[in-house]
């Protein structure tokens, strides 16, 4: 496969998983172009290289600063923003799995807590109880799972991976 065939399916792909990620294409599309850039990129050459707007661009690269995952850089002599994405993939992973942590399981967590506290003891109120204390204990146990992982350093998960698979 030719180099550009091989960027244009990475960049696309990319983007195809950012959706199952809980990012948009889009948002998906800028991150492989700077991930894969050896050099840092302005909007402009973003923007050029998507065929995409510079609204579009710069909301998603708003976002993408706001994830961690691209870094803001400034180029002597220019005024231009310039945007770096993080290179180490463990990091770029935690941090997608923080955020989407904070925007998926937080919230339902919350939620439980809230209404984990009802009275009442007909068979609707307890079959409520059930299915909340059964949440509570799986999503307790996620975010613990969450917590170590996010903890952990890469050559961690990597040993452990190899350990299972043997």
């Amino acid at each position: 496969m030719e180099f550009c065939d091989a960027k244009q399916k990475f960049i696309s792909t990319w983007g195809e998983l950012g959706c199952n990620w809980g990012i948009c294409r889009t948002m998906g599309h800028i991150h492989a172009v700077l991930l894969i850039s050896p050099q840092p990129k302005s909007a402009d050459d973003i923007m050029e290289e998507l065929q995409i707007s510079r609204g579009n661009a710069n909301m998603n690269l708003r976002a993408l600063l706001d994830w961690g995952l691209v870094y803001r850089k400034s180029i002597a002599g220019d005024r231009k923003d310039y945007f770096i994405a993080e290179k180490d993939l463990w990091t770029v992973f935690k941090k997608t799995l923080s955020k989407r942590k904070q925007r998926e399981l937080t919230p339902m967590l919350e939620m439980i807590k809230s209404v984990s506290s009802i009275e009442g003891t007909c068979s609707k109120s307890n079959e409520f109880k059930k299915v909340v204390n059964d949440l509570k204990m799986i999503s307790g146990a996620a975010e613990k799972s969450l917590d170590t992982l996010l903890k952990s350093d890469s050559n961690l998960l990597l040993n452990a991976l190899v350990k299972v698979l043997r």
